[in-house]
C-alpha cells in the first residue's frame, strides 16, 4: 500500500513539473511572446519596455528558474487585462466552477449507477433499452448544441429555469444537466457492462443460492465491485470539469474558470492564461492522485500486493 501511495505520489510530481515546463514554452514557441501580448499598431519602444517589463530579455533559463519559483508560490505575476494578481482571480472563480461540476457530476451518478446496474442484471427489459438509449444520447450530443437547446424550451419557451447567470439555485438546473449529460452516458455503459461481467461470476451464484434478497446482492456484493472501475472514471471526470467547461460557462454566463480562460485567451492575457492552465492541471493531478488513493481502498488485491 504504501509503495503503491509513494509511487503515485511520485508520478504527480513529475507530471506537475512537465506541465510548469510546458506552459513555460506556451507562449514562446511560437517565436517572441511581446508580438503575441501587444497590439499590432504597438510602438517600437512600447514594445521594448513591455519586453523589459516583463523579462523577455533575459536568458531563457533564468526567465524559466523565475517561473518555476514564482510557480511554487502561486505567483504567475499581474493579469494584462485586470492589473491583478492573476492566480487568486483564479481561485476566486473556482466555487462556481466547483459547483457546477458536482452538480453535474451528482447528476450523472444518480441518473447512471441504478440504469447501469439495472440494465446489466436484466438485459433486454424496457429499462435496459432506456439506458443504452441515454448512453448512446449522452456520449453522442454535442453539449454546446445540448446547452442551447435547453435554453430554448425550457428559459425561454417554458420559463421554468433562468437562462443565464448564477443568482439561485434554480440557475444550476440547466447547466449542471448540460455538464453531466455527457458523463452520465460514459458511467451507465460502464456501469451495464461491468454488471454484466460480475454478475455470472461464482460468488453472485452462491448468494443467490443462499437465498439472500436482490437488493442485498445489488448493494454488497455487485455495487462494490462496481465501483472498482467506477471510481477511475468519476475522479477523473470531475478533475476535468473542475477545468470548466468553456461552451457551457459561456453559453450560461456562468462564472466559472471556463469563462475565464475565454475571456484571458480573447484578451490575450497570457499571464492569466497561465495561471489557469498551471491551476487546472493541478487540480486534474490531484484528483487523479485522490481516486488512486480510493481505488487502493476500494480493492484489497493493491493492499495485499504491497
Amino acid at each position: 500500500m504504501q509503495k503503491y501511495l509513494l509511487s503515485r505520489l511520485l508520478q504527480a510530481v513529475l507530471i506537475l513539473f512537465g506541465v510548469l515546463v510546458l506552459v513555460f514554452f506556451m507562449v514562446r514557441i511560437a517565436g517572441d511572446p511581446v508580438n503575441l501580448m501587444v497590439p499590432r499598431e504597438a510602438s517600437e519602444e512600447y514594445r521594448e519596455e513591455f519586453r523589459n517589463m516583463m523579462g523577455f530579455n533575459r536568458p531563457l533559463l533564468v526567465q524559466l528558474a523565475d517561473f518555476m519559483g514564482g510557480a511554487l508560490v502561486g505567483d504567475f505575476g499581474n493579469s494584462l487585462h485586470f492589473k491583478e494578481p492573476a492566480m487568486p482571480m483564479v481561485v476566486h472563480r473556482l466555487p462556481a466552477t466547483l459547483e457546477l461540476a458536482g452538480a453535474g457530476m451528482i447528476m450523472a451518478i444518480v441518473v447512471a449507477i441504478p440504469l447501469g446496474l439495472i440494465g446489466g442484471f436484466r438485459p433486454g427489459t424496457w429499462i435496459d433499452s432506456l439506458g443504452r438509449f441515454l448512453g448512446l444520447l449522452g456520449q453522442s450530443t454535442p453539449s454546446f448544441w445540448l446547452a442551447l437547446l435547453m435554453i430554448f424550451f425550457f428559459a425561454v419557451d417554458l420559463g421554468w429555469f433562468p437562462s443565464f447567470g448564477r443568482d439561485s439555485i434554480k440557475s444550476i438546473i440547466l447547466p449542471g444537466f448540460v455538464m453531466g449529460f455527457g458523463g452520465m452516458g460514459a458511467l451507465v455503459r460502464l456501469t451495464r457492462s461491468a454488471t454484466m461481467e460480475i454478475r455470472g461470476e461464482d460468488y453472485i451464484r452462491t448468494a443467490r443460492s443462499k437465498g439472500l434478497l436482490p437488493k442485498t446482492i445489488y448493494i454488497k456484493h455487485v455495487l462494490r465491485n462496481v465501483l472498482i472501475p467506477l471510481v477511475s472514471v468519476i475522479g477523473v471526470s470531475f478533475g476535468y470539469s473542475l477545468g470548466g467547461s468553456i461552451y457551457i460557462e459561456t453559453i450560461f454566463a456562468w462564472p466559472g474558470m471556463g469563462q475565464l480562460v475565454q475571456q484571458a485567451i480573447g484578451w490575450r492575457d497570457y499571464p492569466l492564461i497561465q495561471a489557469i492552465a498551471v491551476f487546472t492541471s493541478v487540480v486534474v493531478v490531484l484528483m487523479s492522485l485522490l481516486t488512486d488513493v480510493a481505488y487502493a481502498f476500494i480493492d484489497p488485491r493493491i493492499r495485499y500486493n504491497d
